[in-house]
């Protein structure tokens, strides 16, 4: 005899599948995350999700707060990533959904961050009130505060915060004049901190190297750059490629170049020369002065193309609308382009094929081939500064 369903025995059934419907629905598309990245909005508080493979953007998201200065790093997974604006605010964004997953304003004036080696913390350096705040990755829940106290009994200003190995952070007093490393391997809410003190006067910005061996700090207050050994950083920092700075012959500085932006490739490294129109080679093995290239205007960011045959340049106000492209073997400048008015940043996909570019005062963003130098695609942006991959989630110091 076969079994009658009445109306009232299927309506259940039929809300379960048209729930199960609505939450499929709501779920974000199944994709992988690493050809994933965000394009920073820095007039409007937003950001915009990019496919670096399609070249495009995927949408906007907003409710950032300030962005004129932000910067941003990724979890492990390339997932999430999360935003440090200049007001203080530490945003996280899921990128797959596009939206806010956690947000908060953590201190008056920041100056960018850091997640740690395992994933499961997130650093911010602050301007005010001076200091490195550590937060759960997860929640954004704090963890520990780090006042920036120097030998002098003032706070100070922090900059140049960077991971390192060992589950550590490591970062630069502006106004101190020192480099600490904290230490979170035995209690991240009680972490052990090694002050290295009298490295130099106004260190402004650092880099680690690739390997994660060597910090390096540059120095606004006077010539040259406080290295340390964080293999050894009982020995403290040595003064390294003194006369580098701003030279004898002190130019205007128009902004400040950004250190993390420092090219190593093939046993050199390339710097941005403060207040010059000069790219200074390194050698890695002896931290000299290997040669110096005249460029188009005062460097802000030096670029290495992945596979290390290039080094891409921008510039300084007023000759912000230009990049160089150098060939890191002849050491020669191959190629000057013109993307347009207020370039601001470079970002190369993952194995180098392109390269994207920030215009601020055209609202695009422009993407190159690095191997013809043509344009492959401009894409609408408002007021776009720093541009961030999720390659990063893989790399030390980024």
């Amino acid at each position: 005899m076969a079994t009658s369903w009445s109306a009232s025995r299927l309506a259940p059934l039929g809300a379960l599948l048209l729930a199960l419907v609505a939450g499929c629905a709501a779920q974000p598309a199944l994709r992988g995350t690493g050809d994933l990245g965000l394009v920073i909005e820095r007039a409007s508080g937003s950001v915009l999700v990019v496919d670096t493979t399609a070249r495009r953007v995927l949408r906007r998201v907003e409710g950032l707060g300030d962005l004129s200065h932000a910067s941003a790093v990724f979890s492990r997974d390339g997932r999430y990533a999360y935003v440090f604006g200049r007001d203080g605010g530490l945003t996280k964004v899921d990128l797959l959904t596009g939206r806010i997953a956690a947000r908060r304003v953590q201190a008056g004036n920041s100056i960018g961050g850091a997640i740690g080696q395992r994933g499961e913390l997130v650093a911010v350096s602050n301007y005010e009130p001076g200091g490195v705040r550590i937060f759960d990755a997860r929640t954004l829940a704090p963890v520990t505060d780090i006042p920036a106290v120097g030998a002098d009994g003032r706070r100070s200003r922090v900059v140049g915060l960077v991971d390192a190995p060992g589950r550590r952070f490591v970062f630069s007093l502006f106004d101190a004049g020192e480099i600490w490393i904290a230490d979170l391997r035995a209690d991240p809410a009680h972490p052990r901190i090694a002050r290295i003190r009298g490295v130099g006067r106004q260190p402004y910005d650092a880099l680690i190297t690739p390997d994660g061996r060597w910090y390096l700090a540059g120095l606004f207050g006077e010539d040259g750059v406080a290295l340390v050994d964080l293999w050894h950083p009982e020995r403290g920092a040595r003064r390294v490629l003194a006369g580098y700075g701003r030279g004898q012959r002190r130019l205007p500085v128009y902004k400040m170049p950004h250190l993390e932006g420092w090219a190593v490739a093939g046993g050199r490294a390339f710097l941005p020369a403060v207040g010059r129109h000069e790219v200074l080679v390194v050698d890695l093995g002896t931290w000299r002065e290997a040669g110096r290239i005249p460029v188009h205007g005062q460097p802000v960011f030096v670029e290495a193309r992945p596979d290390g045959r290039q080094v891409w340049v921008n510039f300084a106000f007023p000759r912000n609308d230009t990049v160089q492209v150098i060939d890191t073997e002849t050491l020669q400048v191959v190629r000057t382009l013109k993307p347009g008015r207020g370039v601001l940043h470079m970002e190369f996909t993952p194995r180098g094929e392109a390269v994207w570019i920030s215009v601020r005062d055209e609202d695009r963003v422009m993407v190159y081939d690095t191997e013809s130098l043509r344009p492959l695609a401009r894409l609408p942006a408002r007021r776009p500064s720093g541009i961030f991959f999720t390659a990063r989630a893989g790399r030390i110091g980024l």
